[in-house]
């Protein structure tokens, strides 16, 4: 890490006379907060591990007055440089580490609702909320790991979206620290509210430029009682999304609805139970849940039409609620979930994207990639999201010196995307890492209306700046070529 100048002295200084050991100052604990999942390396001057909101409020309040920046940080888990600082070479702002208030406040049953710090991990809530029979339904891919509150500030989704909807559908209310370092309690703890302009959903999704949040008022509902999964093989993606869309205009709305290409099965078939024949057969998994006479029903249906399309091979489905049937089940999420790292592990360079598309047009952007491949010379595995639209691209090449294809690549899929009616992100936010793209969706005045609200609520801009939109100067253009792409070393 270079030495810091005067002026990052004399602020480290004050720092640690206001927060004592809870400012990091060390080598690893600020590598550690130097990179999330992008590929993207920043390294901040310090970094505050925050443990209440008072702390939070006087650090944003000290940025003010210091002029200096501030990012907050949940557990790094993003893939668009959003919890990261912006600058790209040497000690950068003040991480804002939340992941020490991570306590589950309460649990009510009457209401059903759950009051967290933003630090909770996601599968934590979820586990607590199973235990006295409620469900939390937002199922990031990285539940496990990532913080209610990054998923708060990222709109997080996952499988569960197609029935459940995304993390902004369960926050009833939260109380934030604003850029000013002013903290405000938004939203309501009641299924209704229609008071004021909404504050709680401008908040969840903006990343951290727009406040920090402190605490969540979330939405919970009774837990399924039972829940089955399904794994059909057709010939091709095309058949399977026939299938995918067939079910659902049949009047079925599983709890979630995935997909895997061929590419993507050749690497994760070895975990199924059956030899998949066929270069360009594709896998679709199908969960249901709800009463377990409901479940069966409707799994039954659901397997009658995949074999009407075409299925070369079904796997019957695994219900929950015995130790076989849930090994089952867990067997079958373990194909998807081995998809991404398989991936990485293949590939010298890899970017994920997560465009979406109406439900109707998945066929066509899935049918646009062979071109995408053949004008850049890279390979794309698709999968992802087929019930919502969400796909997940990740583009890939075997040597390095052909990063430059891969991500001009990514930026013929977003155009593809947009062109189909769709959007950049699905799930993964803008961050840095999209920021170019950004005027490639959002219209001049829109973007402008949105760069007014930052500045209303950010007037000195120390929120997580260089966030969400271009550069000043490229608002109403195409990209202009920001390096701010994935990258081994910051």
């Amino acid at each position: 890490m270079p030495q810091p100048g005067p002026r990052t002295a004399d602020l480290l200084a004050l720092l640690g006379r206001e927060f004592g050991a809870d400012l990091l100052i060390d080598a690893a604990a600020l590598s550690a907060r130097s990179r999330d999942e992008s590929g993207l390396v920043r390294q901040p001057a310090a970094v505050l591990l925050a443990r209440s909101e008072t702390q939070v409020a006087r650090l944003v309040t000290l940025a003010n007055a210091h002029d200096f920046a501030v990012i907050p940080r949940g557990a790094g888990t993003g893939l668009a440089g959003g919890c990261l600082p912006q600058a790209g070479n040497g000690p950068s702002g003040v991480v804002l580490d939340l992941t020490a208030m991570n306590r589950i406040i309460d649990i009510d049953t009457q209401s059903l609702t759950a009051r967290v710090e933003p630090g909770v991990l996601t599968g934590d809530l979820r586990s607590a909320a199973r235990a006295v029979g409620l469900f939390y339904p937002p199922d990031p891919a990285s539940l496990a790991t990532s913080t209610i509150g990054g998923n708060a500030a990222t709109n997080a989704g996952g499988p569960a979206c197609v029935k459940y909807g995304t993390t902004r559908d369960y926050v009833l209310g939260l109380r934030a620290v604003l850029p000013t370092g002013e903290a405000i309690r938004a939203g309501v703890n009641t299924r209704k509210g229609v008071v004021g302009y909404d504050l709680t959903r401008l908040l969840v999704g903006s990343e951290g430029t727009l406040g920090v949040i402190t605490e969540l008022t979330l939405k919970l509902l009774p837990h399924p009682k039972a829940a089955a999964c399904l794994a059909a093989v057709f010939a091709d993606l095309n058949a399977a999304m026939r299938a995918i869309i067939s079910v659902m205009t049949r009047g079925h709305l599983p709890s979630a609805m995935e997909f895997l290409d061929a590419r993507c099965l050749r690497l994760v078939g070895d975990l199924l139970p059956f030899a998949v024949a066929g270069d360009e057969s594709a896998l679709v998994l199908m969960e249901t849940d709800g009463d377990p006479d409901q479940v069966g029903r409707e799994v039954a249906e659901i397997e009658a039409i995949c074999r009407e399309l075409g299925a070369t091979d079904i796997l019957p489905a695994a219900t929950s609620g015995t130790e076989a049937g849930d090994a089952g089940r867990e067997a079958v999420w373990k194909v998807r979930r081995s998809v991404s790292t398989r991936i990485h592990e293949a590939c010298a360079v890899y970017i994920p994207e997560d465009i979406a598309v109406p439900i109707g047009r998945i066929a066509d952007m899935i049918a646009a990639l062979p071109g995408v491949e053949a004008r850049h010379g890279i390979t794309i595995f698709a999968f992802g999201h087929a019930g919502d639209g969400n796909i997940h691209l990740n583009l890939t090449a075997q040597d390095e010196s052909l990063r430059p294809r891969v991500e001009a690549a990514a930026e013929d899929c977003v155009r593809l995307a947009l062109a189909l009616g769709g959007t950049i992100s699905g799930e993964h936010g803008i961050g840095l890492v999209k920021r170019g793209l950004l005027p490639l969706e959002i219209e001049p005045v829109s973007l402008r209306v949105q760069r007014g609200i930052k500045v209303l609520l950010d007037p000195q801009n120390v929120l997580n700046p260089g966030k969400i939109f271009p550069p000043d100067g490229d608002s109403d253009g195409p990209p202009d070529g920001d390096s701010d792409g994935p990258e081994e070393n910051g």
